[in-house]
């Protein structure tokens, strides 16, 4: 088998300690929008782009299933540009101008869209897992059957955004604004839209499921045929039509004070002598007897009991859910992770080479580390400890990739 020398191991550990610029890393200054690269109203399809496309003025360009994959796009300026089935992948747009853009069926996993203006951009069919859109503005975008799986939107501006039969599940949707928005059929499960926006939002036959909704402003809204199971704070005081499996502490639709003709909201007072007494008409009242008072407070006791069990329990039944789904994807990572390794092994061993021993090491020993971080994890919390295991573990088999082709290329 060929072993390094010592000498060219040692070099390669003080190089590997200089890491390449990639986009996550990237320091660089603040640029204009616009103020990079020319390349308006361009056919990008077949040409090599530039290295560096931070603030670039790509204005009506034709980038139509271009490989983006990570690219710094930073402040550039994409208005009206086609980008149908581009792969944007854990690409960085923040502060970009993607106005009248077209996504359509474009990947856009994990990519940052921080304080981007993506007003009118069609985004019909796009994959954006994952992606974050913090503080964006999407007024008037269109997003038809896009999947925005935990994707990131707290504080987002979504007013009359097209979202029909899209997939939101686990978005993180805090003070979003969906006003006016078309969200029939979305798929809002385990949703987080705490005092969200979503008034004369069109939510006939969505799923909310688990739904997150404390402080959610449904007024106007319409809810019919929305499901709601399990979905926790759901006050839709003025929402518009019917709703299903409305959880016992929800307000539905319509709830509203009964009052008097006079104004007033009428009380009965049923004594042991059956007086009732409306306000304003003068009746004199009269004091209930001690063995209604303590049938009422008894009656009280009981009920408060029954909401708080029935809270409790439907608390206990999301977590489980909740807990469920997060370990699901732990062990479908830790396990894509361990083929990885796998496969690496297998491709030293019929190339007859051997990888530097520390990251080898540090890959293996984060590999077992994952793994007992998913046999003792209780809460999803708990499971970023194997999360992080892995992306270290991850980041040590690059290593040993990258030495291995320097060594492959004679270097």
């Amino acid at each position: 088998m060929r072993r390094f020398a010592p000498l060219f191991v040692a070099a390669l550990a003080l190089t590997s300690l200089a890491l390449p610029m990639t986009p996550v890393h990237a320091a660089s200054a603040p640029c204009k929008p616009g103020s990079g690269v020319k390349l308006r109203g361009k056919d990008l399809t077949s040409v090599t782009l530039p290295l560096d496309l931070r603030c670039a003025d790509l204005t009506g360009a034709k980038l139509d299933e271009v490989d983006l994959t990570g690219k710094d796009l930073t402040g550039a300026v994409l208005r009206k540009a086609s980008l149908k089935e581009a792969d944007l992948g854990q690409a960085h747009l923040d502060y970009a101008d993607l106005r009248g853009a077209d996504f359509t069926d474009a990947d856009l996993a994990q990519a940052r869209v921080k304080q981007a203006d993506l007003r009118g951009a069609i985004l019909t069919d796009v994959d954006a897992v994952q992606a974050e859109f913090p503080h964006s503005d999407l007024t008037g975008a269109v997003l038809t059957r896009a999947v925005l799986t935990q994707a990131n939107l707290t504080d987002a501006k979504l007013v009359d955004a097209d979202l029909k039969d899209a997939t939101l599940g686990q978005i993180k949707g805090r003070k979003a604004d969906f006003t006016r928005a078309k969200l029939e059929e979305a798929k809002l499960s385990q949703a987080h839209l705490e005092h969200a926006v979503l008034r004369d939002a069109d939510l006939s036959e969505a799923e909310l499921t688990q739904a997150e909704l404390d402080g959610a402003d449904f007024h106007g809204a319409n809810v019919d045929k929305a499901s709601f199971i399990q979905a926790d704070d759901a006050d839709l005081t003025g929402a518009r039509g019917t709703p299903t499996d409305l959880p016992d502490d929800a307000v539905a639709p319509g709830t509203i004070a009964e009052e008097s003709t006079s104004g007033e909201v009428a009380t009965v007072d049923e004594t042991t002598t059956g007086t009732v007494e409306m306000p304003g008409n003068g009746t004199l009242k009269k004091g209930l007897s001690p063995a209604l008072v303590l049938v009422i407070l008894s009656g009280l006791g009981l009920s408060l009991t029954l909401i708080l069990w029935g809270v409790s329990h439907r608390r206990r039944e999301r977590f489980v859910a909740e807990m469920a789904v997060a370990r699901h994807a732990a062990e479908e990572d830790v396990t894509r992770f361990g083929e990885e390794i796998d496969t690496l092994d297998f491709e030293m061993k019929i190339n007859q080479v051997s990888g530097p021993t520390n990251e080898w090491r540090a890959a293996l020993d984060a590999y077992e580390a994952a793994k007992q971080a998913l046999h003792v994890a209780q809460t999803p919390y708990d499971l970023q400890a194997a999360a992080v295991a892995v992306a270290r573990g991850r980041q040590a088999l690059h290593a040993v990739r990258s030495r291995l082709s320097g060594v492959g290329d004679g270097r």
